[in-house]
């Protein structure tokens, strides 16, 4: 019982984070779209049914039924018709009959004397700060988050003290990964050395970090060391002999090396059979972006590969094969390994709410990259509408042609219930994966 109110907990945190998430992020589109003007009528968490909602001024503000997202309702998004207020007359098909609507539920909602406060109307660059508004609220909470983790908990980094031991000498071509009667012992088994045992120096040589032992054992395959270690804060002695093993050449791009027909180079190597105790180390505030980027990164080349992860999902989904842990997750995903995380036994409070606030984070980036995607209806599609209407009257001005006016985006409309159904059935897909072929973050 304690177990399932734990996994409850773990959900309950990770989807009010999310909320307040979404909510910061309208908070980003409803502050910058005020200051200039811009009459809001709504102001809403959600979609569907309102559970709540008050009035403050000419806004509505509230919470829907179904929390995947959020939006606010600025007057007079998409520009009338050439032909007047009301627009061209859509006698030439459903496409036409989809931009025509666009527009006139535009215009509905521009009372007499509010013409000028107008989302349209405004100058490119504000409104390229209003839809910008949105992701740079999850940018900075990202950044925040990330600030959190690095600078108050630390970043994982290898301690000189041992967290694993093999027991045996698993040869490369093997399938398995346990060990065999035929297996060899492993050398740091065979030297006695345990998890929780501090290596202090090698071969006289005091150790102060992880990676300057793995050098020292590398570079001596087959070679007898004497390892001091403290354990139980006693210090001792033993030999240690590293095994040879063929590892894989890296070049100072940190990409496998491979020779004129394709074959991994590889060089002897000593291995030992030990694994490190990672501990958080407190980082500079100095690596706080670095992180962000690299995430955002990551993000982006999710993205650009999303076609063909979604096929990866359907198959994992629909058939035999396993999730990609690195792969997209949905809503539901997130919360069940939040859930996980929380029930999890023997992990510290503090591992927890670091993985956590990571896992917050990594969500606030996923918006911020994903809603700058350039098209509607997402944030990013409004921004390259106003940026493109900038270069046409720029265009416009520099060769004294006349004013083309503002960028009717109600003709996108058809594109954009496309991208509508697109996400839509990725949701769905992703739901579904998440429900009957989970990724187990922590298992």
């Amino acid at each position: 019982m304690e177990t399932v109110l734990l996994f409850v907990l773990g959900v309950v945190i990770i989807l009010i984070g999310l909320g307040v998430s979404i909510a910061l992020h309208e908070i980003g589109h409803l502050v910058p779209a005020k200051l200039f003007g811009v009459k809001v009528t709504q102001y809403m968490i959600g979609f569907g049914k309102t559970l709540f909602s008050f009035r403050r001024g000419e806004t509505e503000y509230g919470v829907k039924a179904l929390p995947l997202g959020g939006y606010i309702s600025m007057i007079g998004m998409f520009p009338p018709g050439k032909q007047g207020g009301a627009g061209r007359n859509a006698t030439t098909g459903f496409m036409q009959s989809m931009a025509q609507d666009a527009r006139t539920a535009s215009a509905e909602t521009v009372a007499v004397g509010e013409e000028e406060r107008t989302f349209y109307r405004l100058a490119v660059w504000k409104r390229v700060i209003i839809m910008f508004g949105g992701p740079f609220m999850n940018l900075l909470i990202a950044v925040v988050l990330f600030g959190v983790l690095l600078m108050g908990f630390g970043a994982p980094q290898n301690s000189t003290t041992v967290g694993s031991v093999s027991q045996c000498v698993i040869p490369a071509s093997s399938t398995s990964q346990t060990c065999s009667a035929d297996d060899p012992q492993g050398p740091a088994a065979a030297a006695g050395l345990k998890p929780g045992d501090t290596i202090v120096s090698i071969d006289g040589t005091p150790i102060t970090s992880w990676a300057q032992s793995t050098t020292i054992i590398r570079e001596s395959a087959g070679r007898s060391l004497s390892i001091v270690l403290r354990r139980d804060g006693a210090e001792r002695t033993v030999t240690l002999t590293p095994a040879t093993n063929q590892v894989a050449k890296i070049d100072a791009a940190g990409l496998v090396v491979k020779d004129a027909n394709g074959k991994v180079e590889t060089y002897s190597a000593g291995f030992a059979g030990i694994g490190a105790v990672q501990k958080l180390v407190p980082q500079p505030i100095t690596s706080v972006l670095p992180a962000v980027g690299a995430q955002i990164g990551g993000v982006f080349g999710v993205v650009i590969h999303l076609p063909e992860r979604m096929v990866d999902i359907w198959n994992a989904a629909f058939g035999s094969g396993q999730r990609d842990a690195n792969g997209p997750v949905g809503v539901i995903g997130i919360g069940r390994a939040a859930g996980e995380l929380t029930a999890l036994d023997g992990v510290p409070v503090v591992d927890k709410a670091y993985t956590m606030i990571g896992l917050l984070a990594s969500l606030n980036v996923a918006l911020f990259v994903f809603n700058l995607i350039p098209l509607l209806p997402l944030d990013g599609g409004h921004i390259a509408g106003a940026l493109w209407e900038g270069i046409r009257r720029s265009f416009a001005k520099i060769f004294r042609r006349r004013d083309p006016g503002p960028v009717d985006m109600a003709k996108l409309m058809p594109l954009t219930f496309a991208v509508v159904i697109v996400l839509g059935g990725m949701s769905l897909l992703l739901a579904y994966a998440d429900i009957v072929k989970p990724i187990n973050l922590f298992g």
